[in-house]
């Protein structure tokens, strides 16, 4: 199971995110496996983060900038802050495993752990080669908790199988330096529309709550192959 939380949503939890992850461990039992996207754009020279701090700095500026960001290394660097806490919680869980792309990595805790990290090439963020095309593959379910459709990740599996997708250069600070590889480019601004027009059709998706957060237990198969069906009438 991939979960996408708001722990704000959730609400006070005694023991903090951590314990939310042992109690997520818990209700997938000894067979499953939980996941968290755990990705670092803060280590990119070409995402929009770095976009909007350097802009109107001087080349010095930002070189200098480019001079502090951080590299890569899939076993110590912080999941960004923009993943929350609970991707934090399952990174850095004793028994964790973590895919090595230097900008989208997953870590993962449970049973299929290791199959679902162990590949993930640079010029597959999140593609069919990537651990959420394996999600995709074991027909897993993605735990909204307290998060919006417009947020579901498993989108970008659909956008990627659209005719001419166009592929960008992207460059980043892995442990070694820097590097350079190209790959699709990746957007998420449509996924608000999308998300709407997906739950109108599953039948696969469970709601209720936990705690303050309203949720939603998605069928990643399901949602992506609506979400592909939606794209291409909205091509045709």
């Amino acid at each position: 199971m991939h979960v996408q939380a708001s722990l704000r949503a959730l609400g006070p939890v005694v023991g903090g995110p951590a314990a939310v992850v042992e109690a997520l461990l818990a209700a997938v039992g000894d067979h499953g496996t939980l996941v968290g996207y755990t990705a670092t754009p803060e280590n990119s020279a070409t995402s929009r983060i770095h976009a909007a701090a350097t802009a109107g700095l001087s080349p010095a500026e930002i070189a200098a900038y480019r001079g502090r960001m951080p590299a890569f290394d899939p076993a110590t660097t912080p999941c960004s802050p923009s993943m929350g806490a609970l991707s934090e919680a399952i990174r850095t869980h004793r028994d964790a495993r973590r895919s090595r792309h230097p900008q989208t990595s997953w870590a993962a805790v449970g049973r299929l752990a290791r199959r679902i990290t162990e590949h993930h090439p640079d010029g597959c963020h999140l593609g069919p080669a990537s651990p959420l095309g394996r999600l995709y593959d074991l027909d897993a379910r993605v735990l909204m908790l307290g998060v919006p459709m417009s947020r579901f990740t498993a989108f970008h599996l659909a956008d990627l199988r659209m005719p001419d997708v166009p592929l960008r250069e992207y460059r980043c600070r892995g442990a070694a330096g820097w590097i350079s590889f190209k790959a699709p480019e990746l957007d998420d601004l449509h996924f608000g529309d999308l998300g709407e027009q997906v739950l109108r059709e599953a039948v696969g998706v469970s709601t209720g709550r936990i705690g303050a957060a309203r949720c939603r237990l998605v069928p990643v198969r399901e949602a992506v192959d609506l979400a592909e069906r939606v794209l291409r009438r909205s091509r045709a």
